[in-house]
């Protein structure tokens, strides 16, 4: 186990972490993107959505412990990595730190990250935490989007959230080695493309929840 220890302690072994963790991730957020979409199917159609869902019993939860442990290596990763990088570099560089192909995703990575973990902590307290007797789970979603000030968090966080995918799915690739000069182009272009879905998709949702 020496080598192990050896490889998650390394800067590089920290990256390869982040980059598997995120990879999870992004599989998640398309598959949970897909699921919030039945949303606009009406209230019947949702809570059919939600109601299978719950009937895996068992095979939810585990996969929400996995996920639970997933964000934490990927959060604690990613904040050792930075003050890593802090200690590394104390005084800013002279030069224009956007050049060398730098991207607001990229620049902003781990503040964008710090932001969505104050997010998902709200978004699990207004939705999955919640007490559900006697109500739905669309009425629940309902609820929560019909107060202004919350349907401009969650899109602005939905935001963040897109700019992180961004550099971060081609980030992934470039980590685990997988970035050839040839497809690197086209993979960059898939995250910016997925970057754009996640955020029409997460972030319009709010905003129909309000208006309709």
């Amino acid at each position: 186990m020496n080598w192990f220890t050896r490889v998650i302690t390394a800067s590089v072994g920290k990256k390869l972490l982040m980059a598997l963790t995120g990879i999870f991730f992004i599989k998640f957020l398309l598959i949970h993107l897909i699921g919030n979409l039945t949303i606009y199917g009406g209230a019947e159609y949702f809570n059919s959505y939600v109601e299978h869902l719950h009937a895996l019993g068992p095979i939810i939860t585990a996969l929400e412990l996995l996920m639970l442990f997933l964000a934490i290596i990927h959060i604690s990763t990613g904040l050792l990595l930075f003050f890593q990088n802090i200690v590394a570099r104390p005084f800013n560089y002279a030069v224009n730190k956007n050049g060398g192909g730098r991207t607001i995703g990229s620049s902003t990575m781990p503040y964008t990250g710090i932001f969505i973990l104050i997010f998902l902590i709200f978004h699990l307290i207004s939705f999955h935490f919640i007490d559900k007797t006697g109500t739905t789970v669309f009425d629940i979603v309902s609820n929560a989007f019909s107060n202004p000030i919350y349907v401009i968090f969650y899109v602005i966080a939905v935001a963040a959230a897109s700019f992180h995918v961004s550099h971060g799915f081609w980030s992934a690739f470039q980590t685990l080695g997988l970035n050839n000069i040839k497809y690197m182009p086209v993979i960059k272009k898939i995250g910016v493309a997925a970057s754009v879905c996640f955020g029409i998709g997460f972030g319009f949702l709010p905003i129909y929840m309000f208006i309709m």
